[in-house]
């Protein structure tokens, strides 16, 4: 059982995992950062004084605080907009890794045709 267990959990898939989510943690806490600190005062802040509220989060209406939920939305937009511009980017890149392979390939393996006409001028030369 501890065998199994062992063989688990190091795995490249359980071991890939665990990275991206230490790394999305870490990314996540620079997103609010970004959001609550240098977002909010630069563009927001105008907007909290006419709403008479120091803070996002403070913003509510009726009970309901959507200030939180704001500041979430911020949160997911600037993840979402900066996670499909890492994917575009890796995309790209495997594209032009599997171009230059697939290149390699072809000039590393002559054709039928090519391996056919060299068999056939070896024998003239004979």
């Amino acid at each position: 059982m501890i065998k199994e267990l062992k063989e688990f959990l190091f795995k490249a898939n359980v071991l890939d995992l665990a990275v991206a989510v230490v790394m999305g943690a870490a990314f996540n806490a620079i997103i609010t950062s970004l959001v609550e600190d240098v977002i909010t005062p630069l563009f927001l802040n105008p907007a909290l004084k006419a709403a008479g509220v120091a803070k996002i989060a403070d913003l509510s209406w009726n009970g309901v605080a959507y200030g939180s939920f704001l500041s979430a939305v911020i949160n997911f937009l600037i993840v979402g907009t900066t996670l499909f511009f890492v994917v575009k980017a890796a995309n790209a890149a495997t594209a032009l890794s599997k171009k230059g392979k697939d290149e390699e390939e072809t000039e590393a393996a002559p054709t039928q045709e090519e391996l056919l006409t060299e068999i056939r001028d070896l024998l003239k030369e004979k």
